[in-house]
């Protein structure tokens, strides 16, 4: 590079150095903040940037081969670009989002996590959202769980909070009831993609702005059978899923923090059995069968909304229920006890039956867990 032509220093230039240094030390002593960092434009289809020091903004153009843009801003981003389209009946095109913890190998500066669940204390969130018009998308809220403290991959558990959506779209799977979780309620989904579960709590109405502990939705994906204790929290992302546009959309701010430690149960917090037994009467005929499920919470408290999940086995199907909901229909389901009998007290049983069919020869169902606790 060619080195500039030095020039004298004029009495007013010297003057004028005095004064812009005067000025900074100034702003240094009454704590004016230093000027807000430039924003990052991002168009690589997997490209990141790092926000407040402590999260990483990604692009995450996974599902089109379409360009989109997002800005990292101070505080969160912006997508500034999107084109292209896929259909709503299909996965979205793209999870433009932020993170604290660990992503594909990825993990934002000084995170906490992976963390044990069960030592995990609190987990703190606020999150505020920015919606578009003419756009088809879910403004999503996405909290990842595995049994190992996995940084790379796809781990076995994803919750989902939908704090909005806009146009034909729905979460993976089917729902499963309504659950109050945070103080909210919200429709509750549950499914597979093929690579990992999900739970997926959707808001009666946008939720443009809210605080809250993510935690809550831990707790009650583990109640459901879908988690358990001993597993790790790996990642907590804030984002959008846009199938068609999604210029406009934005997270304005974003804050995530782990506090290490013992949980506190609060009021009305379900305390999971201390120990359970469960017997299964099948009645079975040649490619199908009915089966009479008994719980008995052994344990020396209560179990409230109480969840059973089990495994059936490969080739059967679930086809009518009574006496409890029972989702999905194959593969790991989740039994929840009706509003009006969804407590077990200590010592006592509660029964439920589902009708199913199945291929090859009759097994029974297996591996029982009530409120995230294994049964006998």
């Amino acid at each position: 590079m060619r080195a500039s032509p030095h020039r004298p220093t004029s009495p007013r230039g010297v003057l004028g150095a005095l004064l812009l240094a005067l000025v900074t030390v100034l702003a240094t002593l009454v704590g004016v903040a230093p000027a807000a960092q430039a924003d990052t434009l991002i168009c690589e289809q997997y490209g990141t940037a790092t926000v407040q020091g402590r999260y990483v903004v990604q692009n995450n153009r996974w599902g089109t081969g379409a360009t989109q843009c997002v800005t990292a801003t101070d505080t969160g981003f912006r997508v500034t670009r999107a084109d292209g389209s896929v259909p709503t009946d299909g996965p979205p095109k793209a999870y433009p989002s932020l993170f604290n913890g660990c992503h594909y190998t990825r993990c934002s500066p000084g995170t906490a996590l992976p963390a044990r669940i069960d030592g995990i204390a609190a987990a703190p969130s606020d999150i505020a959202y920015g919606f578009a018009a003419d756009s088809v998308y879910n403004a999503s809220y996405d909290i990842w769980l595995d049994p190992a403290p996995r940084t790379d991959g796809v781990n076995r558990t994803e919750i989902m909070i939908w704090f909005h959506k806009a146009g034909p779209v729905q979460p993976i799977g089917s729902p499963v009831g309504t659950a109050t979780v945070g103080g909210r309620s919200w429709q509750v989904w549950t499914g597979g993609n093929g690579a990992n579960d999900v739970i997926s709590f959707v808001a009666p109405s946008a939720v443009a702005e809210w605080s809250f502990d993510v935690m809550d939705f831990v707790r009650e994906t583990v109640a459901r059978g879908m988690a358990r204790d001993d597993w790790y929290l790996t990642s907590v992302q804030a984002g959008f899923e846009p199938w068609q546009n999604g210029a406009g959309l934005a997270v304005h701010s974003f804050s995530s923090t782990v506090d290490l430690g013992t949980p506190a149960p609060g009021p009305g917090t379900p305390g999971p059995a201390a120990s359970c037994t469960v017997t299964v009467v099948p009645h079975v005929w040649t490619g199908g069968y009915t089966a009479d499920v008994t719980v008995t919470n052994t344990g020396p408290a209560a179990v409230d909304a109480w969840h059973l999940a089990f495994t059936l086995p490969a080739g059967h199907r679930i086809t009518h229920a009574w006496n409890a909901a029972v989702t999905p229909t194959s593969g790991t389901v989740t039994a929840t006890g009706p509003p009006h009998d969804a407590r077990i007290a200590a010592g006592a049983s509660r029964t439920f039956g589902f009708q199913g069919t199945y291929g090859g020869t009759f097994a029974p169902p297996s591996g029982f867990r009530l409120g995230g606790v294994a049964c006998t």
